[in-house]
């Protein structure tokens, strides 16, 4: 249902056009003055406006202004209606970005046929912007090892179906850039990829994340009150010809698993407070770093819903256990990086690379992406990433291997073991605390004045 805004000082044209409007299913919101449009404008979204010229606190020519050179996205179509239209007018309004320009008394037909085009140009306006926010988004399926591309020739067979997919992996490990993939070589390559991470809407929000909501049945405040009294177009509605991205299904409750699973068989839902159902066509990517069948073992994912979304099972692999494609990796975020902060031409030294490929990466392809933005953001005049540009932790893993395997060679009494293991404590501690000498020492127990005479004794350095 399209929501339109009707703002006129006139009470017998609002009147008027609300009944037709709605009778056409719209829903209506109406205003008598410029103030209250664009209050109304900016706590709400609208597909079009139907905007009077003459308004008793302002000219209605300088509220599309305002409503067009907002800029944000969902910017509604603005239709001028004018008594006392001229030639001027209608100049200056197209040109401010009006969509069409109407004059009182106002023919029904002609109002019906210019609205109903206005929300068409509205709906593809936001789908084209959609679609180049995508394009913009960087990022592929990248790696040269052997699970990677066993992955790229699984994703270029499975894309071009309809077929369901559930993505397993760790967090991290790149299950958004695997579903992009699959839409990106999929049929509906052309239409709008819309992603909700289920683990992070509240429990109360994420019905009307999923399925919108009509007028008047909205989130509620603190206070009781909708905080919008608006309709809103849930994920699914969104995601209508394209496709829809369930991250981290297995955090839904089993009560919102209930009405997904109806969604799905059905191919329609009814939002929050409508009375009628939104049908829907889009394909379903869903992803998860939970073992789902031991959930459902456990009740706390249907399995019913799980044999709906597991038609074609993917996994991707951890970092760790595809460490061949840590440096291609890296040189991609320093490339990406370079250009955001204006450093094209950094580099990266072998060194600095083999010490990344030693790392065991807890937090996958997305750690690495952190720790390469990170180090160029912290060496602003480095031309070259090298390995004593690296945080402490990734650093320290070699030595530490090292000493591992050889401490009875490297340490020839007592103390000088001791006094690595706690140079290497006191290290990992630092790293923790992100160099946070005064939560470092707090954490081990000691002063801060103590540790800062311990780190010197021990030749450790905040640089490190």
């Amino acid at each position: 249902m399209n929501h339109v805004l009707i703002v006129d000082d006139e009470a017998d044209i609002r009147d008027s056009l609300e009944a037709i409007l709605r009778e056409e299913d719209y829903l209506i919101t109406t205003a008598a003055s410029a103030k209250e449009a664009l209050e109304l404008i900016r706590d709400a979204d609208y597909q079009a406006v139907l905007l009077d010229i003459w308004l008793p606190d302002g000219d209605g020519l300088d509220v599309l202004a305002q409503i067009r050179g907002d800029g944000r996205p969902g910017t509604p179509e603005v239709i001028m209606i004018s008594g006392h239209g001229t030639i001027e007018a209608a100049v200056r309004a197209t040109k401010l970005g009006a969509y069409d320009f109407l004059e009182k008394p106002l023919s029904l037909d002609r109002t019906l046929l210019v609205l109903r085009n206005a929300i068409k140009a509205y709906q593809l306006r936001e789908d084209n912007q959609e679609f180049v926010r995508q394009l913009a988004v960087k990022g592929a399926v990248t790696g040269q090892s052997v699970p990677m591309k066993a992955l790229r020739q699984q994703i270029k067979l499975m894309a071009p179906t309809n077929g369901r997919v559930l993505i397993y992996g760790e967090s991290g490990a790149g299950k958004e850039l695997v579903a992009r993939a699959m839409h990106a070589e999929s049929l509906r390559r052309d239409r709008v990829f819309v992603e909700l991470n289920c683990a992070a809407i509240p429990e109360d929000f994420i019905e009307t994340e999923l399925f919108g909501y009509r007028h008047g049945a909205g989130p509620k405040s603190a206070s009781g009150s909708p905080n919008r009294p608006n309709e809103m177009r849930g994920t699914f509605e969104r995601a209508d010809g394209g496709t829809l991205f369930l991250d981290e299904v297995g955090d839904m409750s089993l009560k919102t698993q209930a009405k997904v699973l109806r969604a799905l068989d059905e191919q329609r839902f009814y939002p929050v407070g409508a009375s009628t159902p939104v049908h829907v066509d889009c394909r379903v990517i869903a992803a998860t770093n939970k073992d789902l069948e031991e959930e459902i073992a456990r009740g706390n994912f249907r399995e019913d819903l799980f044999y709906r979304l597991n038609v074609i099972p993917f996994f991707v692999p951890p970092l760790r256990d595809r460490k061949e494609d840590v440096p291609l990796l890296a040189r991609e975020f320093l490339l990406e990086f370079g250009q955001q902060y204006g450093r094209p031409r950094v580099e990266i030294a072998d060194a600095a690379l083999t010490q990344l490929k030693q790392y065991h990466w807890p937090g996958n392809v997305r750690e690495l992406k952190n720790v390469i933005e990170r180090v160029l953001i912290l060496n602003p005049k480095a031309q070259r990433i090298e390995a004593k540009h690296l945080p402490m932790l990734v650093q320290r893993t070699e030595g530490v291997a090292q000493r591992t395997t050889a401490s009875r060679e490297e340490f020839s009494t007592l103390l000088q073991a001791r006094e690595a293991y706690e140079r290497d404590y006191i290290l990992k501690e630092l790293d923790r605390c992100h160099g946070n000498v005064t939560r470092a020492a707090e954490a081990l127990g000691l002063e801060r004045s103590h540790l800062y005479r311990k780190m010197k004794a021990l030749g450790v350095s905040i640089g490190e």
